[in-house]
């Protein structure tokens, strides 16, 4: 016997309703995409709107222009450590390979400023010039040069060149990174989707509580109750 018809009732219709509108949700309604990829691109675009650090970095790295370093980049295999290399060398370093270790010699601005100026491509979604560039995936391009800045990080940290490692890592983190992860998405600023950010924001609250009074009725016309 239930309790409270009514009430249990009541729960009962909140939650068709709900799963109604969640199987509208994951259709793909929403320009050909279901309603979570929808959002998620929306929000990936909005973040990359936001994350574009690149042209303060390449006037940072103006400092370290004729900054000669000498260093030692260990990879992950000989492969790896070739593909990296001709990065290196198309920053005009000299550069010796020796199973799955490099060996750079150069100008750290040169290297630096060469990684940038890929970044700053693969940021605005220009990949095939890196492509015809190296001769290989523009994606596995980024990652390599990740890897290889990574690595000689490593080796000028061991030199007690902490200044130098510090500048390599932040431009790893804010404009490699970003440039492998933002790459074939179209940014957007916030101005001009606020409108659909509040209502995805307020939908979310709207929509958890939503499930949350649909158990509740349900179950306290069911004569389920909490207790002290």
């Amino acid at each position: 016997m239930l309790a409270n018809k009514k009430e249990f009732y009541s729960g009962v219709g909140l939650m068709v309703a709900f799963l109604v509108v969640l199987a509208i949700m994951f259709s793909p309604v929403f320009n050909g995409q279901n309603g979570l990829n929808y959002m998620d691109g929306l929000y990936n675009s909005i973040s990359k709107g936001s994350a574009y650090y690149i042209s303060g970095l390449q006037k940072q790295t103006a400092k370290y222009s004729g900054k000669v370093i000498t260093a030692s980049a260990v990879m992950k295999d000989e492969k790896q450590a070739m593909e990296t290399a001709a990065l290196f060398m198309k920053s005009g370093a000299t550069v010796d390979v020796a199973d799955k270790v490099i060996n750079v010699s150069g100008d750290l601005g040169g290297i630096l400023s060469n990684c940038l100026d890929d970044s700053d491509q693969m940021y605005h979604n220009l990949g095939e010039g890196i492509k015809t560039k190296y001769g290989m995936d523009e994606r596995l391009t980024m990652f390599n040069w990740w890897m290889g800045l990574k690595a000689l990080t490593r080796d000028l940290d061991k030199q007690k060149k902490f200044a130098e490692s510090k500048f390599i890592s932040t431009i790893n983190k804010r404009a490699v990174e970003c440039a492998y992860n933002y790459y074939r998405i179209t940014p957007e600023n916030i101005s001009a989707k606020w409108g659909l950010v509040v209502f995805s924001l307020s939908f979310y609250v709207v929509y958890t509580l939503w499930y949350g009074f649909a158990i509740l009725f349900m179950f306290e016309g069911w004569g389920l109750k909490l207790e002290h």
